[in-house]
């Protein structure tokens, strides 16, 4: 049966403005018709509380609710987004045809000829690339001078006053793979120039502290400092060349949340700790201060004011909502979840909110997918952050070709179900027989790898077999990476047990010697046919919380991963030449460096095939929308595999 959505799905230029798109029903699937329009945003959103007012006998409000069944007195929902509105004023003022309309400074009206027109020798921005800075732009610069501007921007202090009380916040969203680090880049090149060239301007800055939700994105971010070889500034033409010198002068620093933790100042044994305080005296304070956590996070940052931030990917960036009287009631998991998610949102909420108290902020842009609320802080899980202002979603990327197509499993061989298994595999392994282990890393190595339930392995075969056929294509066709398969675990018994089904493992017997087993899909085993290790492993085990946070890997996961750890150390010795590049790199570091080059040849991670991912997150987490859990899978895939 024809299928016109996903055989011909794109319908746009990526370097122009949507002007079709494809009609969805209520469930949002395709009706298979095209829309002569650009798709609206649509999105559920908490009402920011009006300010107070004095107290009069009024009639307790009714709650007509347009929310879709969230709305309460406490807290109402509207599903008419605000984007839709700013959009259509940054739409007007883009078609002004005179510069001198546009209401800017020369240097920013000079940045947005040379995005909108040059003629770019190699990767050119994409149009929702230059939206997105072109609704920072607006927002900073134009819509002070207007009354309407004036209103969107009282929205802005509303919409923030509950969950961001000290700070003025606005998010971008964009879909994973339209290119978040070129938007940061535009973005601190647009405050940059105008800082040095008019710096009196109360609006720029040269300062920036980007955040970023784990070490990994971390790295591949450095490209936004002028001085990285890869720098986007002059490897993508986005800054005029008379300008690169004004662009040098910004100050920037790239840090993970987990980095405004205080830490400990002496690190003291608890009997240590007793002796120096005594009987009966105060309590040691060994912790940092505020002011001696930014000098380690930030030392560059020290003494200038009016620093940007710009949050990477800020699911947990928030103050949670108190509590209500209607609201859900969380029980097991899913309340250590919600703690273990309100607890990273405090410390990144936290974090900046000292670095406004000591250094004073001009600003927060958040840069994400998935800008949703998390369940378990106070909104309703998967509404939007209210203080979002712009939109390219995944469908408005797919439609301009920006992305591929995301395939969701629509048959398998298990018969007699109404919804294929594999689509929600994780949820209905839950009840398969045998149990998996659900959250300690010491029971997986009492279990049997292969002893697998049933649908999990049916269903690593269902997918291998498709990964083997994209595997042939691509040797035919000479590319030298392979494609990288990837699966997330929810916790790293599971994915050690699904690495040695996979890539094989040694079976430990009872007179202490140990009988080497091969691994059940051939192309991604680790060892040969008589049980040696391969020099290059073809599957990847990590951790990825760990790695993330910049944690030293625990005992039990550093012997899960003990034997690839050694073969990467020692061919990282064997690629540089130097007999010490092995011992100047710790563990995490390492496995670090390998994920950031997978789909890399000839570097650490070139040959990597198959990666057993754990992240210890809930599969609701990823279901807060369809598109924010397509954006979530295709972030991980596309973070690991980018050339």
């Amino acid at each position: 049966m024809s299928n016109p959505f996903f055989d011909h799905p794109i319908l746009n230029s990526p370097y122009a403005s949507p002007t079709r798109h494809w009609e969805l029903d209520e469930n949002g699937q395709p009706t298979q018709k095209t829309l002569e329009t650009r798709r609206r945003a649509e999105f559920i959103t908490p009402i920011p509380k009006p300010k107070k007012r004095k107290k009069t006998a009024a009639q307790e409000a009714f709650v007509f609710d347009e929310g879709r069944g969230l709305s309460t007195k406490e807290q109402q929902y509207d599903p008419t987004s605000i984007i839709n509105e700013v959009r259509g004023y940054v739409d007007s003022w883009r078609s002004l045809p005179s510069f001198n309309q546009w209401q800017v400074t020369p240097e920013t009206a000079r940045l947005l000829q040379h995005w909108r027109h040059h003629s770019f020798s190699d990767v050119r921005p994409f149009f929702c690339q230059v939206e997105a800075v072109e609704t920072a732009i607006w927002l900073t610069e134009v819509a002070p001078q207007s009354r309407n501007g004036k209103r969107l921007l009282d929205h802005l202090v509303s919409a923030n006053r509950d969950a961001n009380p000290e700070l003025m916040r606005f998010a971008l969203k964009l879909a994973t793979g339209a290119g978040k680090t070129t938007v940061m880049a535009m973005l601190i090149a647009w405050q940059t120039i105008n800082a040095v060239r008019r710096p009196a301007g109360k609006h720029f800055t040269r300062g920036f502290l980007v955040c970023t939700p784990g070490l990994t994105i971390k790295d591949r971010l450095r490209v936004l400092q002028p001085n990285d070889p890869d720098s986007y500034y002059t490897s993508r033409e986005l800054v005029p060349g008379d300008m690169l010198d004004d662009v040098n002068r910004a100050k920037i620093v790239i840090t993970n949340y987990h980095a405004f933790k205080l830490r400990e100042r002496i690190d003291l044994s608890k009997g240590g700790r007793q002796l120096l305080q005594g009987r009966g005296g105060d309590e040691l304070n060994t912790q940092e201060t505020e002011g001696q956590m930014l000098q380690r996070v930030m030392p560059d940052l020290m003494g200038m004011k009016n620093i940007l931030v710009i949050n990477d990917e800020a699911h947990h960036c928030y103050r949670e909502k108190p509590k209500d009287a209607d609201d859900e009631v969380l029980k097991g998991d899913d309340r250590k979840e919600a703690e273990k998610n309100n607890e990273a949102a405090r410390l990144w909420i936290s974090g900046l909110e000292a670095v406004n108290r000591k250094l004073s902020l001009s600003g927060v842009i958040d840069l994400s997918a998935t800008p949703f609320f998390l369940r378990g802080s106070g909104y309703a899980e998967g509404t939007l952050f209210p203080w979002t202002m712009s939109d390219f979603s995944l469908m408005d990327a797919i439609e301009c070709g920006i992305v591929k197509l995301p395939r969701v499993p629509v048959a398998e061989n298990i018969t007699g179900q109404e919804m294929p298994m594999f689509r929600n595999l994780w949820e209905n392994l839950k009840t398969a027989q045998p149990r998996l282990p659900r959250a300690g890393r010491a029971v997986a190595g009492e279990l049997d790898p292969l002893q697998l339930p049933t649908l999990l392995q049916t269903a690593l075969q269902a997918l291998y077999g498709h990964y083997e056929k994209t595997f042939k294509l691509w040797v035919d066709a000479g590319i030298k990476a392979p494609p990288c398969f990837i699966i997330v675990c929810q916790n790293t018994a599971i994915s050690k047990l699904v690495y040695d089904f996979i890539s094989g493992f040694h079976r430990k017997n009872d007179d202490g010697t140990s009988t080497p087993v091969g691994g059940r899909l051939e192309l991604f085993r680790n060892h040969d046919e008589h049980g040696n290790p391969l020099p290059r492993p073809n599957t990847l085990l990590i951790d990825s919380e760990q790695l993330e946070a910049g944690d030293a890997l625990d005992d039990n996961f550093r012997g899960m991963a003990a034997d690839e750890i050694e073969r990467f150390r020692r061919e990282r010795v064997e690629r540089t030449g130097d007999a010490r590049a092995g011992d100047n790199i710790t563990d995490q570091e390492l496995l670090r460096e390998v994920m950031n080059t997978v789909g890399k040849p000839d570097q650490l991670g070139g040959a990597i095939r198959f990666t057993a991912n754990s992240v210890r997150i809930r599969v609701t987490e990823l279901s807060i929308s369809w598109q924010a859990a397509v954006d979530a899978v295709l972030d991980a895939v596309t973070r690991s595999h980018r050339p």
